[in-house]
């Protein structure tokens, strides 16, 4: 079992930063894909990035891409994700998860995340 909290949302003016963090706890955190999804008001779901256990690979959805950064420090356990020109579509539900798995033609699917993080809000005011 792996446990998932996320941190660090808030309200921030377009253009602005933040960086999020996921702690982990439970089983080996070092194994495992650990990804980023969000869900806005009305939405579904959608994938965001995921960083490979080894911090080796990472992917991005293409609406982030330049503009957020994954990364992962094993020996803390944590995930981040830094979000910088922000803007108002980024507002959402932001989500850590964890895969036992890194397999890039699925790692933007939650189906193949096997935990999840309660979330995160991240309001972006223009």
């Amino acid at each position: 079992q792996v446990q998932l909290v996320e941190s660090g949302g808030g309200l921030v003016q377009a253009g602005g930063s933040l960086r999020l963090s996921c702690a982990a706890s439970g089983r080996t955190f070092s194994g495992y894909t650990m990804g980023w999804f969000r869900q806005a008001p009305g939405k579904e779901r959608e994938f965001v990035a995921a960083i490979r256990w080894d911090s080796v690979s990472t992917y991005y959805a293409d609406s982030v891409k330049g503009r957020f950064t994954i990364s992962r420090d094993n020996a803390k356990n944590t995930v981040y994700l830094q979000m910088n020109t922000l803007k108002p579509e980024d507002t959402a539900v932001y989500y850590c998860a964890a895969s036992a798995r890194w397999i890039p033609s699925v790692v933007a699917h939650i189906q193949e995340y096997n935990y999840r993080g309660q979330g995160t809000q991240v309001t972006v005011s223009s």
